[in-house]
């Protein structure tokens, strides 16, 4: 009969262990907008990784970057994650897990080759919620790198 009571009372003591992990862990992600925010992706292969961005920084090329990160209501934007300021706050970014990038940290992406974000733009980050965009051309991608940089001033 004692054996028959302790066996529900130890699966409460798990259930209740394994609920105050779960509140933890929780607690223990970044919240959106972090600066800086720890590092996910890989290293983009070198083909990619050490290429320079080819479009000058043209008032034009800047615009067209902040338009399709903005975006429109026809069209899917960056902004949806990452907030129209850049700032990791977008209306979907609480339920990623890393949170959207904080691209108004300037720690963010100071260091990181225009490669590497035209990469992670163009293949997505595996282990993360950025999906593919493999439907924009080169120019597009390289314009929003381009926004990016100017986010992060």
């Amino acid at each position: 009969m004692r054996e028959q009571t302790m066996l529900p009372l130890r699966l409460l003591t798990m259930l209740a262990a394994m609920l105050s992990f779960a509140t933890f862990a929780a607690r223990a992600a970044p919240p959106p907008g972090e600066c800086p925010q720890p590092r996910f992706t890989g290293t983009a292969p070198a083909e990619f990784y050490e290429r320079s961005n080819p479009l000058p920084a043209t008032p034009e090329h800047l615009s067209a970057g902040e338009r399709r990160f903005v975006g429109t209501p026809e069209n899917e934007s960056c902004a949806i994650c990452h907030g129209r300021k850049g700032d990791g706050k977008g209306p979907l970014a609480r339920q990623y897990d890393p949170p959207p990038r904080n691209f108004t940290c300037a720690k963010t992406i100071v260091g990181v080759p225009d490669g590497q974000l035209f990469w992670i733009i163009r293949y997505g980050s595996p282990g993360t919620a950025m999906p593919p965009h493999d439907k924009l051309t080169d120019e597009q991608v390289w314009q929003l790198v381009h926004h990016l940089r100017q986010l992060a001033k």
